[in-house]
């Protein structure tokens, strides 16, 4: 069984950085598409960022240029660098292997 903890969330002041990360386990992690999620309070739930097995990447329009997402298969572990936060960035993000997501970290940007 899949399971997925995510890490890196806080409260940062816009244009402040924040990394977020994704530990899996009992899983063939390398064979999983991983990707990130948000929803924000009241908000439908959005894709981020999304990278294949074989390191292709996707990004919500929203993000691209600021949000990097990474994967170390060795560590089984999927990252989202986010820069140049804005306060419309605030959410709770969670990782996905496939269908399965984890319980998420939130994201605050405030001054």
């Amino acid at each position: 069984q899949v399971r997925l903890v995510e890490s890196g969330g806080g409260l940062v002041q816009p244009g402040g950085s924040l990394r977020l990360s994704c530990a899996a386990s009992g899983t063939t992690f390398s064979m999983y598409t991983m990707a990130w999620y948000r929803q924000a309070l009241g908000k439908q739930r959005e894709l981020v960022a999304s990278i294949t097995r074989g390191g292709t990447t996707n990004y919500a329009d929203s993000v691209k240029g600021r949000f990097t997402i990474s994967r170390d298969n060795a560590k089984n572990t999927v990252y989202l660098q986010m820069n140049s936060l804005k306060p419309e960035d605030t959410a709770v993000y969670c990782c996905y292997a496939g269908v399965i997501g984890g319980q998420g970290t939130q994201v605050t940007v405030s001054s």
